[in-house]
């Protein structure tokens, strides 16, 4: 129940937050923060290698839990962290099943 309900907990008000975010600033709004401040960039290029490193983890991951990786390979370039928490939802409830 727990390897469900932490990602869940987690997802949900993450996923909330950032539709709000993306409403007030655009899809795209961080990228200006990136090219502007050194700190953004120093963010976003930490955030594409712990992205690249958490898919490579999942691409390896979700066979042996009977799940298909690559509608989570194909969405964390768009959602980040929200496909990578809705994956580890996914594999808490497939790990009950």
């Amino acid at each position: 129940m727990k390897k469900v309900l932490l990602p869940l907990a987690v997802l949900v008000p993450f996923t909330l937050y950032s539709f709000w975010v993306i409403h007030l600033r655009g899809y795209f709004g961080f990228i200006d923060v990136a090219w502007r401040e050194p700190w953004g960039g120093q963010i976003f290029l930490d955030l594409c290698i712990a992205m690249f490193l958490i898919a490579s983890f999942i691409r390896r991951d979700a066979p042996k839990h009977g799940i298909s990786p690559w509608p989570y390979l194909v969405a964390i370039p768009a959602l980040g962290s929200i496909a990578v928490l809705a994956y580890f939802v996914h594999r808490g409830v497939r790990s009950r099943a």
